[in-house]
């Protein structure tokens, strides 16, 4: 570390504090501080402490500077230098104000340690943040009231922000994702949280519903929030409203799951409604109705997929698909169950027959039969027998043998002529679908972490939930960046990805499999995943340096960042 002065023409020279070190033959030069302003003296003060003059040996630079404080930067550096390269910042209001800078600190808080609000508070406020993110947006003092108002004041601008990135990521006759989750709820005051279908596997709580509209790409655009007892083909009538009426999105293509595009949606909402069109699958009781039909299997032996049509379907198309993998693995698993099934059904047998207290009676035996029926949903397969006294079963093979006719196979339902999309790419849209999944994992999991949700009103469980969907919107642009650094396939389409079969499984490419399995990319950086990667970013940090000359202003450095830190950034486009 050393002193140097540059010439500056006609000004004063430039006088800045700088390190050099050697890269190969050539020596590399970093200034850490300009000190072009400081008062001479000081300045010769530093240097001759630098020199090993003032009562510091030479051979310990270290003790010339003081480090009274250090603070985590590169991840907020990372998130940041990502909302404002999207433009989010801007989209989530135009002109900086103070309300806009703490959504926008909640939102990084978000990816890198999901929190309660109060909890935030703590992690941004300038007495207590461990961050850099209080002095590079400029927040100061900040309490859990700060965060409720900006929270608020989100919940207000829900429809302009979604608005605006529906303009910037869905075009007219695009494509378009929907699904629907169910987070539970912490409490039992908030007048949306009910009691529905738990995806979540928490029957006895309380549960809101909310449903996501993504991009071909699997982008975030829109979210919105409905009672918990909300069915999913209500929540779907929803967003078709929305967004042609409120959005202003003429023509476009819905793609969503059996359960949220059904018959009766289709009849009573997009069969008239010019410019929508969709994509969905049919139920298996449909299949199973098509199967006595029109519907030939045999063409499945020279092909895995094939058009029929059907009258109960008029002005749609039909496409038939055979997936041996799938076949597999739902005969597999029927087999598993009936034996599973078999086994309880032989216990609740040998109960009747034993010597000491019998089962008797046939509500009592009827009982212990159901319990076992439930729990594999197998009682479509047996016939079952109950006496006072006595209990047997058989399976029934004819209904077995329907079942697995019909293994591996699911039908595209769809009104989108073939003239602007063949069979293979309906097919291929539908099993995209996927990525709306992936998206409702990202929130669910410890990445955005929706859950647990404590708010009491209707308003800020809304904004809350929102406010998942923009630190989702951010993590997605950085995954699409930082996939050559992730377990992700940065390749799709290159090397390797070729299939026969559009009904076949995706292949990763050669280039994310050899990635995969040396757990390094090809110029040596270890892979991770996206979590691992923010924590790794988090280790670059800003300190507070004090020299002890003095009269010495403090002065901050930044860490020099690692070869993976390097290229992240690089990746990510952002300055650090």
């Amino acid at each position: 570390m050393y002193i140097d002065i540059v010439p500056n023409r006609n000004s004063r020279p430039c006088i800045l504090l700088r390190e050099s070190h050697r890269e190969g033959k050539r020596v590399v030069k970093r200034t850490i501080l300009n000190i072009t302003d400081w008062e001479p003296k000081i300045v010769e003060g530093l240097r001759a402490v630098l020199q090993g003059k003032g009562g510091v040996s030479e051979t310990k630079l270290e003790d010339a500077f003081t480090i009274t404080g250090s603070k985590s930067h590169g991840h907020v550096a990372a998130i940041l230098g990502t909302i404002r390269k999207v433009g989010l910042d801007t989209v989530i209001g135009p002109t900086a104000c103070r309300e806009r800078e703490l959504v926008i600190a909640m939102i990084a808080t978000r990816l890198i340690s999901a929190s309660s609000k109060l909890a935030i508070a703590r992690l941004i406020g300038a007495q207590t943040c461990s961050s850099t993110i209080n002095e590079v947006l400029h927040l100061g003092a900040v309490t859990e009231d700060n965060l409720y108002s900006a929270l608020d004041w989100l919940s207000e601008r829900q429809d302009s922000i979604q608005k605006k990135l529906i303009d910037n990521h869905l075009k007219g006759g695009t494509v378009v994702f929907y699904d629907v989750s169910s987070p539970y709820f912490e409490g039992s005051k908030c007048p949306i949280a009910y009691r529905g279908y738990s995806r979540d596997k928490q029957a006895e709580k309380l549960q809101i519903v909310y449903g996501a509209v993504c991009n071909e790409d699997g982008c975030p655009v829109a979210i919105e929030v409905f009672d918990g007892n909300t069915a999913d083909p209500k929540t779907f009538s929803s967003q078709v409203k929305k967004l042609k009426e409120v959005f202003g999105i003429e023509k476009i293509t819905w793609v969503g799951d059996r359960g949220m595009i059904t018959s009766a949606r289709i009849r009573e909402e997009l069969a008239h409604n010019e410019g929508l069109d969709w994509i969905t699958c049919l139920r298996s009781v449909d299949i199973r109705a098509l199967a006595n039909d029109p519907m030939q299997l045999s063409l499945f032996d020279i092909s895995d997929l094939g058009e029929i049509e059907h009258p109960d379907y008029p002005n749609e198309r039909l496409i038939v698909c055979r997936n041996p993998l799938l076949q597999q693995e739902r005969t597999r698993k029927r087999d598993e169950l009936l034996l599973a099934t078999e086994r309880l059904l032989a216990k609740i047998k040998d109960a009747t027959l034993r010597e000491k207290r019998p089962l008797k009676g046939v509500a009592a035996i009827a009982l212990r039969v159901g319990r076992v029926i439930d729990a594999y949903k197998m009682g479509k397969h047996f016939d079952t027998a109950i006496t006072e006294s006595e209990f047997s079963f058989t399976r029934k093979e004819d209904s077995i043998a329907k079942e697995r006719a019909l293994d591996g196979i699911y039908i595209i339902r769809t009104s989108v002529s073939a003239e602007r999309m063949s069979a293979e790419k309906a097919v291929e849209t539908y099993k995209n679908l996927s990525k709306v999944e992936r998206a409702f994992r990202s929130i669910k999991s410890a990445d955005i972490a929706i859950r647990p949700i404590h708010h009491r009103t209707a308003q800020r469980v809304r904004a809350h939930v929102f406010l998942c969907m923009l630190a989702y919107y951010i993590e997605w642009h950085m995954r699409q960046a930082l996939a050559p650094l992730l377990f992700e396939d940065h390749e799709r389409g290159g090397p390797g990805t070729e299939r026969t079969s559009v009904v076949s499984p995706a292949n990763r490419s050669n280039a994310a499999r050899k990635k995969a399995s040396r757990k390094v990319t090809d110029d040596g950086l270890p892979v991770m995943s996206f979590s691992s990667l923010l924590e790794n970013l988090s280790s670059i940090t800003v300190s507070t340096i004090q020299p002890i000359v003095k009269g010495a202003p403090s002065f901050q450095k930044t860490s020099i960042p690692s070869p993976l830190q390097q290229q992240a950034f690089q990746l990510l486009g952002v300055k650090l």
